[in-house]
């Protein structure tokens, strides 16, 4: 996930306010699930997460907003307002019906339900950017430093005080602060894999021993690597800036992702992050080539065959 803000900064260096809530345009005539989704004039989405059912949320970076909206028709609406001073960058639902919201400098956890806010951290950071829930905790990547922070759930679903958060300095390539953390993903093993933007990799970080390597992609891509999205043996790596994203068979243990095709679209325009549902990707367009985004700017979901 990337915000346009470090758009100039991160692409050198690999070579407005809630309008409307819009119903969604299906992008092809007849039955069926659409192809677009419209989201809000001048939204600019960031995170999607796709939960009971065929809901979705995709949040805004303007002010930190949820939209929530329905995959077989499209139509939505604003579902948590946003605050002044506040983002919604990456989103993940956990096994508890809970919707964790990146915030750039922290994390915040609503009921995915009823939109009720649980908890929140500041974990002081410069950019929190993508979260994976894992079971006994929750995980994030901060694309300004070189650390993952650790959110610990207890035995039986519960959260932590304000305080009640880990910095994880890694070992290894995870640590490099100019390679831009980015998305995170679990494997089958419980290590973590995350895609490291400028530095064009992935990273595989096992949490036992805090140590990180590169993993082998056996020549396929991850450049420009924003949100990932694992589906049992198979790792989706969005290729922002490509309107791409790259398709691996992933080991179990996530030391080695073997290239299996490639998914785009002409409605791509500079996706972000990535949802399944059944046999579709939805792929959230961020548009951060737009240096000063309008409230008029038109933003939407693309989904394609997975």
């Amino acid at each position: 996930m990337l915000r346009r803000t470090v758009f100039k900064a991160a692409l050198a260096a690999t070579g407005g306010a809630l309008t409307s809530i819009a119903a969604a345009e299906a992008a092809q005539a007849g039955g069926g699930f659409p192809d677009i989704i419209g989201l809000p004039d001048g939204f600019q989405p960031e995170g999607i997460a796709i939960g009971a059912g065929t809901t979705f949320y995709v949040g805004s970076l303007v002010d930190g907003a949820i939209y929530r909206g329905d995959l077989r028709d499209g139509r939505g609406g604003l579902f948590i307002p946003g605050r002044p001073g506040s983002q919604a960058i990456g989103l993940e639902l956990d096994d508890r019906g809970r919707l964790w919201v990146c915030t750039g400098v922290g994390a915040a956890v609503y009921q995915a339900s009823t939109g009720r806010r649980l908890a929140e951290w500041d974990f002081g950071g410069s950019f929190v950017n993508d979260a994976k829930a894992t079971g006994r905790a929750v995980w994030f990547t901060d694309s300004y430093r070189g650390v993952l922070v650790k959110v610990p759930i207890g035995r039986h679903g519960e959260l932590p005080g304000p305080a009640g958060f880990e910095t994880v300095t890694p070992t290894g390539p995870l640590a490099e602060v100019d390679a831009f953390n980015n998305g995170i993903e679990s494997t089958e093993c419980g290590a973590l894999i995350i895609g490291q933007m400028v530095a064009a990799r992935l990273v595989r970080f096992d949490p036992a021993t805090g140590g990180s390597s590169v993993v082998d992609l056996r020549g396929g891509s991850a450049a420009n690597a924003d949100g990932l999205l694992r589906r049992g043996g198979v790792l989706y790596v969005v290729r922002n800036f490509d309107n791409a994203i790259s398709k691996f068979r992933l080991d179990a243990d996530g030391g080695v992702a073997r290239p299996i095709g490639q998914l785009t679209s002409p409605a791509f325009d500079i996706p972000a992050t990535i949802g399944a549902f059944g046999t579709s990707i939805y792929a959230v367009n961020g548009r951060f080539n737009i240096e000063a985004p309008a409230p008029t700017d038109t933003y939407d979901v693309v989904r394609v065959a997975a």
